[in-house]
């Protein structure tokens, strides 16, 4: 009998290492207002852990280095194309592959051509790029979690999924002639990357068919949902994550994905999906905006990489390391009070800020505060998901606040080691301890979409608003 070890370790070996940004507090002050406490305008080589994003920061394997050494940088017909093309088909089971250089690339092209004003696009929750690309084009984003999601503290498997009943009675509402598409976020990123079951993805697709809806997946991290219903979904223990993942596909009507996820590489993505009269429209796009429809805005050698990257997130030894170190971050969080999205997502742990620091109000956007708290103490960047990312107007212009203010701290894969976070969980427990001290922010300068990229913030004075 095999005995089971209680350590998970990483299911690889380190053969490439480069510095971290080392700096002082009294160094971390003055880059942070000279960033105008917006942290994405922080340089990374002041950055200590940068757990700001897991999209393109992850560390590539030997084979997939070497796989850019072989890439095709032919403009058309490209070698490492069809690789690419071979690889999401047998995946997916799309007909049409289309590359991309990212994510948003995709939902600029399918927005364009599906969007407009008068149309809604349905989902359990578009996450900013997707919103904006929505609503870029004329149309609305509409989001239908389910009750638990927003309950932070209590724990259950499948906080990802969509409310079914809403979606349906909303389609009743508008006109299912009105609603081109629901968009299934898998895992949910903007509410903890929590994952969908493939109860609700099948129910989803019946309401779908049950009005002449398209269904398509933001499948970004695709694999960590699909170990998520290996572990937690009656009747998939045995059954191998690629499966899964199969069946997964085999519900939707096409997909796109930042390949900067679960495909494992810093660039790229693609859109797919059977329809052949709203793929022709998109590679004409494409071809207008992002290059000729064999390479999408990547370099050969990006196709292969990510070619071979869809086959190695695969490996349940690595999604297992992956989503218990997301589960560990959690625990230690948890152990020193601090509150957090439960049970922890796949690819990161959310703070819940608004409970963190109940003395900042959501206009002085305290998960801002609270990110921008964590880089001055720790030299640690995380992203705000809140007010300043999610916060409007009315038509009368009064501002309305985000419903949620979470700090997420999403985990770049294969990059760091448990030292390092149990370095985030230490600096989390000092600032526990003195949580008192963080201050509300103010605008300074805001652009009207997706503010949170290029805002510029100051520290509220003392006695200004409550």
């Amino acid at each position: 009998m095999e005995w089971k070890w209680k350590t998970i370790i990483e299911p690889f070996k380190i053969k490439t290492v480069e510095p971290l940004g080392l700096t002082t507090r009294e160094e971390r002050l003055t880059v942070l207002e000279q960033a105008h406490y917006n942290l994405f305008n922080i340089r990374a080589e002041k950055v200590l852990v940068d757990l700001l994003t897991d999209s393109g920061t992850g560390a590539m394997s030997a084979a997939q280095w070497g796989g850019i050494m072989v890439g095709d940088e032919s403009y058309a017909g490209a070698r490492s194309y069809y690789n690419f093309e071979k690889e999401i088909r047998g995946l997916t089971g799309f007909d049409e592959i289309i590359p991309v250089h990212q994510g948003r690339a995709a939902e600029k092209i399918l927005f364009g051509v599906i969007g407009g004003k008068g149309r809604y696009i349905i989902s359990n929750s578009h996450f900013d790029t997707t919103r904006a690309n929505v609503e870029f084009s004329g149309a609305q984003a509409m989001d239908f979690p389910v009750k638990e999601a927003m309950d932070f503290d209590r724990p259950a498997p499948f906080k990802g999924n969509a409310d079914i009943a809403a979606m349906e009675k909303f389609i009743k509402e508008k006109g299912a002639e009105n609603i081109p598409l629901c968009v299934m976020t898998v895992t949910n990123n903007s509410l903890g990357g929590q994952p969908v079951s493939m109860q609700n993805l099948k129910a989803a697709r019946g309401l779908c068919r049950k009005y002449g809806i398209s269904m398509f997946l933001d499948c970004a991290r695709f694999a960590e949902n699909a170990y998520f219903i290996k572990l937690r979904e009656k009747g998939y223990a045995q059954c191998p994550v690629k499966e899964i993942a199969q069946e997964m596909f085999k519900l939707a009507d096409g997909a796109w994905m930042s390949a900067k996820k679960d495909a494992l590489v810093n660039i790229g993505g693609f859109l797919a999906m059977n329809d052949r009269t709203w793929s022709a429209k998109a590679r004409q796009m494409l071809i207008l905006t992002e290059g000729f429809s064999t390479y999408g805005g990547l370099a050969g050698r990006d196709l292969e990489a990510i070619a071979i990257g869809l086959r190695e997130v695969l490996d349940e030894n690595y999604l297992q390391y992956r989503i218990r170190s997301a589960q560990y971050l959690g625990e230690g969080l948890l152990n020193h009070g601090v509150p957090i999205i439960n049970p922890p997502g796949g690819h990161g742990v959310y703070v819940n800020a608004k409970k963190f620091l109940p003395h900042i109000k959501p206009h002085q956007f305290p998960a801002q505060a609270l990110a921008c708290a964590l880089y001055l103490e720790g030299g640690i960047r995380g992203v705000e998901i809140g007010t300043l990312m999610f916060g409007k107007r009315d038509k009368a212009g009064k501002f309305l606040p985000a419903p949620m203010e979470l700090v997420r701290l999403a985990m770049p894969r294969r990059v760091y080691t448990q030292s390092h976070i149990d370095y985030v969980i230490e600096v989390f427990g000092w600032i526990a301890k003195n949580k008192k001290r963080i201050k509300g922010l103010e605008i300074m300068e805001a652009s009207e979409i997706l503010p949170h990229f290029t805002a510029k913030l100051k520290p509220v004075k003392p006695g200004k608003g409550t």
